[in-house]
């Protein structure tokens, strides 16, 4: 049985210009994307799924909100786009402003087709990247969670550059336990090296997994 071809990346245009987005569409389905077009910023905040790895064509200028202000309601969600904005007119400081809070790029109308296709691709590709990272994070975290309350504290020492003998004065425990401790926590994650603890543990994010212990 044949295996199941992937889907074409998404990208979505949010813009109240019908004839823009009409090219767009033609455009960028050319190209081979599957593509979402939007006039008003509430349908598109409603309607579109946004499942990653995916990328938004943003206008600056638009009824009931700006596209900066969409982007910053995006941000919040668990898994925002990567955004490539467009403006018809010369702003500075909002172009200074999205790309700050992540823009991947920011063109001015009229734009050349070649730019703007090197700017959606470089956007997908930046939100196949975070996607694989996201992943990445989520097992280092599911990991982690097989630790025990000792085992994680322990861990936390050996990551802040303590010997045995000095988690075993923070801790009150004997240093043959806190050796033992060590051991398991290596085992459960998979590491051999403190180098390679500290990637995992910056890979889950240190300060999430500490709350969550």
């Amino acid at each position: 049985m044949a295996s199941e071809q992937p889907l074409p990346p998404q990208v979505y245009v949010l813009d109240d210009d019908p004839m823009l987005l009409a090219v767009m569409e033609r455009l960028l389905a050319r190209a081979g994307y599957r593509v979402a077009a939007f006039r008003s910023p509430s349908t598109f905040l409603e309607e579109a799924p946004l499942t990653p790895p995916c990328c938004l064509l943003l206008d600056v200028q638009l009824p009931e909100m700006t596209g900066v202000e969409i982007q910053d309601k995006l941000a919040r969600s668990a898994s925002p786009p990567s955004i490539v904005f467009v403006s018809g007119a010369s702003d500075v400081p909002t172009s200074v402003r999205a790309m700050k809070a992540g823009a991947i790029d920011f063109l001015q109308k009229p734009f050349e087709n070649a730019d703007l296709l090197r700017a959606i691709a470089l956007a997908l590709q930046h939100a196949e990247s975070r996607l694989a990272q996201d992943a990445d994070a989520a097992k280092a975290r599911a990991k982690l969670a097989k630790l025990t309350p000792r085992e994680r504290q322990v861990c936390d020492g050996v990551v802040r550059g303590l010997r045995s003998k000095e988690i075993a004065d923070e801790l009150g425990a004997a240093v043959k336990t806190i050796n033992v401790h060590r051991s398991r926590v290596m085992a459960k994650l998979g590491v051999t090296t403190v180098a390679s603890l500290v990637r995992l543990m910056a890979l889950a994010g240190t300060d999430s997994w500490r709350r969550e212990g």
